[in-house]
């Protein structure tokens, strides 16, 4: 539990001080000043004289994170909870209405719009499936194209490994094996020639 901030030095013009306990008279911050919420907060505390580490020493809030209040980086800070929380804090400590604070910083933040995730439908899915599939169908095949190709590469007979099946010479011809007509016809030659 955070303890209920104590009494703060002021200079008694613009922050008058409070009997011990809660808060019992806080001072509004005007939205029509045109300031930001930030500009506006740290300008109270310097009216009333608070300097930003006795703050941080009230509220047990760091520096770092009371500056980015000031300057209007809530995104620097944890959460949305704790920035709520801080402001909250930080109001009380300088005598400033929370809720009128925590009002200006909800306002504040209504312009700032978060682009949601696409939520997929049903067709999309489908869809979406369907590509996948025809992807890996299109990896396949060229898989098995390349796998091919290397296969033939590889395993390619090579000048005299090739079987004569498949070698492209005409092998010579023994005269053993010659046909009967073969051999008619090379008699009828010679017999011309000489």
């Amino acid at each position: 539990m955070r303890a209920a901030p104590t009494e703060l030095p002021n200079d008694g013009t613009s922050c008058e001080p409070t009997s011990s306990g809660p808060v019992s008279h806080v001072r509004s911050i005007s939205a029509d000043s045109g300031l930001s919420l930030g500009t506006s907060l740290r300008q109270h505390r310097e009216r009333c004289g608070i300097g930003l580490a006795e703050v941080s020493r009230v509220t047990r809030i760091p520096v770092v994170s009371l500056d980015a209040i000031e300057h209007d980086r809530f995104d620097e800070l944890p959460g949305e909870v704790f920035v709520r929380g801080f402001l909250k804090a930080y109001a009380q400590a300088v005598r400033l209405d929370p809720a009128d604070v925590l009002a200006r910083y909800t306002s504040s933040r209504r312009g700032v719009h978060v682009t949601p995730l696409p939520v997929p439908t049903a067709l999309q899915v489908v869809h979406d499936g369907q590509g996948q599939r025809f992807g890996v169908a299109i990896a396949f095949v060229l898989l098995l194209i390349l796998l091919s190709l290397a296969l033939s590469i590889v395993l390619k007979p090579r000048g005299r490994d090739m079987p004569a099946e498949l070698s492209l010479r005409v092998p010579t011809q023994s005269r053993a094996i010659d046909s009967p007509v073969a051999q008619s016809r090379r008699a009828v030659v010679a017999t011309r020639a000489g």
